[in-house]
């Protein structure tokens, strides 16, 4: 489990680079554990420029990362089978790996513009209680202090504040502790879901930021090609040149809205609405 912050949390890393990025291309994927999962992700990285893949659930030998070549750096913590992980396609990015990482999360920072970000790439477990994952993101949440904090996360909690059909016992924990800690939803409104079987669909992916990064990330989507994986894949950018948002203390789930899909998310609340 992760500890809390302190100043012996930082691992340093070779891509101390000291290089400002104006913009990262980003993905979101839970592999299954998948090596033609994990093929089509490298293939789709590429033809995408992607900077930075957050991953769950990745291919693995024994309890090594499989699958993806040295070339690519691959952040990850702890002797056992990795559930969490960041991939990095971009020498250029300057990286240091956060010792509130282990098994089941990653969590890096890195610098967008004159931006300071903490990213996390994270897995909870079904199995678990999802208090203990909650915990996890408040230990992100009091290291990075006044910095932007992007949650990529495989949290198996279901909840129509998400965009899904049904709320779960988890996902009514989960939306308790967003609404709590002033946190966003980057997540929209879609055709298709971030979890799609013959059985069913759902929506138990999900980007969650903070105020800070609210200000620079953009172009959240659900990808529309294949990704070999029951769950697709997400996509998004952080580029420093997002407008300003007005600061609010208003407790309630955050929605990022824009003027595209402004008539789908009203309709949705509308739904939303009747469903009470």
């Amino acid at each position: 489990m992760a500890g809390w912050p302190t100043t012996n949390n930082k691992i340093n890393t070779k891509n101390r680079t000291g290089a400002i990025t104006n913009s990262l291309k980003c993905l979101q994927i839970n592999l299954q554990h998948s090596r033609v999962a994990t093929d089509n992700l490298l293939k789709i990285m590429k033809e995408e420029n992607t900077d930075i893949a957050c991953i769950q659930e990745p291919y693995m030998f024994g309890n090594k990362i499989g699958g993806i070549p040295h070339f690519l750096t691959v952040l990850t913590i702890g002797e056992r089978k990795k559930r969490a992980a960041i991939v990095i396609n971009n020498r250029n990015i300057d990286i240091l790996i956060i010792q509130l990482s282990d098994e089941d999360v990653t969590v890096m920072e890195t610098r967008a513009g004159n931006a300071n970000l903490v990213i996390a790439s994270m897995y909870f477990d079904i199995k678990r209680s999802i208090e203990i994952d909650l915990n996890k993101m408040q230990a992100i949440i009091t290291y990075a202090k006044k910095m932007g904090i992007i949650f990529a996360i495989e949290s198996n909690a279901r909840s129509t504040t998400w965009h899904d059909i049904l709320t779960n016992k988890r996902g009514k924990v989960m939306e308790e502790f967003l609404v709590s800690r002033h946190l966003h939803i980057a997540n929209e409104e879609s055709h298709y879901t971030t979890f799609q079987t013959c059985r069913g669909a759902s929506n138990i992916d999900r980007t969650v930021i903070n105020n800070t990064a609210l200000i620079i990330l953009q172009d959240w989507n659900i990808y529309d090609q294949e990704s070999c994986s029951d769950l697709n894949i997400i996509q998004f950018e952080i580029r420093k040149e997002k407008p300003q948002v007005e600061k609010t203390n208003n407790s309630e789930i955050k929605y990022i809205v824009t003027k595209a899909n402004i008539g789908k998310f009203g309709a949705g609340c509308t739904r939303h609405k009747e469903g009470r």
